[in-house]
């Protein structure tokens, strides 16, 4: 055991000084840490060096293969289109509200099926977990309950910090950790559904290309990787930007990957928003309140746009859209029609092992608005 401490000691001293490992090394390595074999020191200090170091596409690869093969519960879905995944990875300058879970609902209300692999506030102010319990949706749930969501109603998520989902191990590192690390990434990438197609905000432009390669390393047939800018010197963001640039990757099917940058007006944002309206709050209640108002028609201004704008890209790696404009327009369309307010409801209703508690839960925030 102290032969194994002091080699694993010695590749996070190789890690500090800037070395980068193989797939295999790093699987092996976070395999110990899942089983328990090294000091909560060594495992704070291993994924606090390679965070820092800026993590290889196959060093995220061999973190994500040892979470998925050793402590994931898995599950095989019985559907008729291409299963997506969304979510942004946290860790980014500008807290914005949480976009990628209303994007997913909007997108799946356009027919995309998504299986969404979240989990609580690390790094944000309210994360996917904790805004979907505050609807009623029931993030403690076995895995089979959401694998009949997703099949059922075309929407699902896994509670990345449960052991339910994740038995070994990752639940117990997931909720002592409040910094983010190379398993924002990784273990966001651990979905027990395995989606082939998927959507990825990041924390930094610099992470937009190894974030699109890991994908590509690991099996995703058709993937969209990005970054946004803040416009105003607060930072990036995980998500497509309504107020300034965003630079993407893009993976298609054929293996290619292609960079380039969008302005918002050119994929067809209309209102100027300022960026402190997308900003993130604290409590759960208040900003599934502020989503409501978006799925009600309530408020058509910066968080509207922005969840358009973010569903775009889901819609379109789905094949649900052509481009990002076209994508754009048909979340507003869905929206409009009360299609995503629809969708919620049955999400709310599917993933539950008590729906008519859910259905109280989401009903007494309607009465606030």
């Amino acid at each position: 055991m102290n032969e194994k401490l002091k080699r694993f000691g010695k590749i996070i001293n190789c890690l500090i000084a800037g070395e980068t490992l193989s797939r295999e090394e790093t699987k092996t390595l976070f395999l110990e840490i899942l089983k328990g074999e090294q000091t909560e020191m060594h495992q704070g200090a291993f994924l606090s060096a390679i965070t820092a170091k800026g993590p290889d596409p196959k060093e995220i690869a061999g973190v994500w293969q040892a979470i998925y093969e050793f402590d994931t519960v898995r599950v095989s879905l019985n559907i008729p289109k291409p299963l997506v995944d969304n979510c942004g990875t946290g860790m980014d300058g500008f807290k914005t509200f949480n976009i990628s879970t209303g994007s997913a609902i909007v997108a799946a209300a356009g027919g995309v099926f998504l299986a969404r692999h979240g989990a609580r506030a690390i790094t944000s102010h309210c994360g996917t977990v904790d805004l979907c319990e505050a609807f009623g949706i029931d993030v403690e749930c076995p895995v089979e309950i959401v694998k009949k969501s997703i099949e059922n109603v075309g929407i699902g998520l896994f509670n990345g910090m449960s052991p339910r989902v994740h038995p070994q191990a990752l639940f117990r590192i997931l909720s002592q950790m409040r910094f983010g690390s190379i398993l924002n990434i990784a273990a966001s990438l651990a979905n027990p559904a395995n989606p082939l197609y998927g959507v990825r905000g990041v924390y930094s432009k610099e992470m937009v290309m190894p974030i699109i390669q890991t994908m590509k390393e690991i099996g995703f047939r058709k993937a969209m990787v990005f970054c946004g800018q803040s416009g105003n010197g607060a930072g990036a963001m995980d998500e497509l930007s309504p107020v300034a640039e965003s630079d993407i990757a893009e993976l298609s099917q054929e293996g290619e990957i292609t960079c380039y940058s969008i302005l918002p007006e050119r994929v067809g944002v209309l209102y100027n928003s300022k960026i402190s309206e997308i900003s993130g709050g604290n409590d759960p209640q208040k900003e599934a309140l502020r989503l409501l108002k978006v799925f009600t028609g309530q408020d058509k201004k910066a968080l509207y746009e922005t969840i358009c704008l973010n569903t775009a890209p889901i819609l379109y790696v789905a094949g649900e859209a052509q481009n990002l404009k076209a994508g754009m327009k048909k979340a507003r369309d869905i929206i409009d029609r009360g299609h995503a307010m629809d969708k919620l409801m049955q999400w709310v209703d599917a993933q539950n092992r008590n729906a008519e508690s859910g259905k109280k839960r989401l009903e007494r925030l309607l009465l606030q608005l």
